[in-house]
């Protein structure tokens, strides 16, 4: 309870209605208009709900003023450096860091769930191959509910944390399935003597005939990526995936939905538009017009936009783009890529960026869809791959989420509400007449 209250007054001579203010550990207050409707018959108008709180929760805090992301608490600069991804799945799952007992037992669950059900192979043969993979992963995903109906329970807790042990496990696998299937290559099988990142890039890039070489400046990329997007609060992807459970579904089918927002090139498909603008770029010039370029993004009246540059949330720098940073650089240079003509492009335009005082001014720096869109195309990831490599990480954060709502007392289906502007009640007029 609070003893601290917000009062609404109106002009045509309704009477003031009080609510509760409501204060966080951080972050801004809020006002709690639950009773709003009871007490006024009115809702509140926000649209893309940007002045709404629709939960309490304990798992992110984003400070998009400071350029401040932590997981539980913790400061994502620390944990990209300090910890694994197996680690971080812990901590947002379970709400803190593991010790080393706990590592290896959180870690040895996940790998013993890493294989998938060899109908998954016939199932994926229904998709062309040229399909998208966002395409196939949402179909995917949703299938699991079909070959795990004993975890399929969202209120029971121990069918939710086996689920959740499951889907981080066999993601990777799903997502490396697609994408061989894709060009035309064996499916390979999990290795669980390897990590989880190791395990992913070999079972992308390894083949019957010859074995993936691990190097560890491109595992440490991608497990690095796989922190960096692990959550990231209430976005649309984790709404929808709240939303959907909200009414009782499956887990698997609830993760689904995540897939299927995270699609969107607004969202999660912004590292894949990335590089797509790079390649427009180059296809007309590469660097020598990138001047040109500069100038349509400058000009109000035209349609060409700066990808993978600002963020709606940070109005800083956003922290996950200075460790990508780095990684894109250890990447380029343990690959020998530095003189690549599309990556020099992307440095050239990072430069002007970061310089330029029409971008400065706007906070348009270099954000994380920048940088591991690079990274990933250096490691040999093809572009339509990116969004199902980010549903990938954020799968732990979906259902970290997801599992904070069910155990929340006061959680009930979501319904949000509407301003009508449609027509008033009206007849039908016999067809003869009309």
């Amino acid at each position: 309870m609070t003893d601290r209250t917000a009062t609404l007054t109106f002009s045509d001579g309704a009477p003031p209605v009080t609510f509760p203010v409501l204060a966080g550990t951080v972050g801004p207050d809020v006002i709690d208009i639950r009773t709003l409707y009871a007490k006024t018959g009115k809702f509140t108008y926000d649209t893309g709900f940007l002045s709404t709180a629709s939960c309490n929760s304990t798992i992110t805090y984003i400070d998009g003023d400071k350029g401040e992301l932590l997981y539980r608490g913790y400061p994502i600069e620390e944990l990209a450096t300090k910890c694994d991804f197996l680690e971080v799945c812990h901590l947002l799952l379970y709400g803190e860091l593991p010790d080393s007992t706990e590592k290896i037992a959180f870690s040895g669950r996940v790998t013993k769930h890493t294989m998938v059900n060899e109908q998954m192979q016939f199932f994926l043969r229904g998709f062309r191959r040229d399909a998208h993979p966002m395409a196939v992963m949402t179909g995917l995903v949703g299938a699991l509910s079909a070959f795990y109906p004993d975890s399929i329970n969202l209120h029971d807790a121990n069918q939710r944390d086996i689920s959740a042990i499951r889907l981080i496990a066999k993601m990777p696998t799903l997502v490396a399935m697609a994408y061989k299937y894709s060009v035309g290559q064996p499916y390979m099988y999990p290795r669980n003597d390897l990590s989880y990142a190791a395990n992913f890039m070999r079972m992308m890039f390894a083949t019957p005939c010859e074995d993936f070489k691990i190097n560890e400046v491109l595992v440490r990329a991608m497990d690095r990526i796989f922190i960096l997007h692990a959550d990231h609060e209430q976005n649309a992807s984790t709404s929808t995936v709240r939303l959907c459970a909200s009414s009782g579904t499956n887990p698997f089918a609830a993760i689904a939905a995540g897939v299927a927002c995270l699609w969107g090139p607004a969202h999660g498909g912004a590292n894949e538009a990335c590089l797509n603008m790079l390649y427009d770029i180059q296809a007309q010039g590469g660097a020598a017009k990138i001047g040109d370029f500069i100038a349509k993004v400058k000009d109000k009246n035209s349609t060409v936009k700066l990808m993978g540059f600002g963020h709606r949330v940070y109005k800083n720098y956003d922290p996950r783009a200075k460790l990508m940073r780095e990684t894109c650089y250890e990447v380029l240079d343990a690959l020998g890529l530095g003189d690549d003509p599309l990556f020099k492009l992307a440095m050239t335009l990072e430069k002007i960026a970061v310089e330029d005082e029409y971008f400065v001014s706007r906070k348009l720096y270099p954000n994380v869809d920048y940088y591991s869109g690079i990274v990933q195309k250096a490691i040999g990831i093809p572009v339509p791959l990116f969004t199902a490599i980010f549903s990938l990480a954020r799968t732990v954060g979906w259902i970290a989420q997801l599992n904070e709502m069910i155990a929340d007392p006061e959680y009930k289906i979501g319904r949000p509400r509407q301003l009508f502007t449609g027509q008033t009640r009206r007849s039908v007029v016999p067809l003869a007449q009309r």
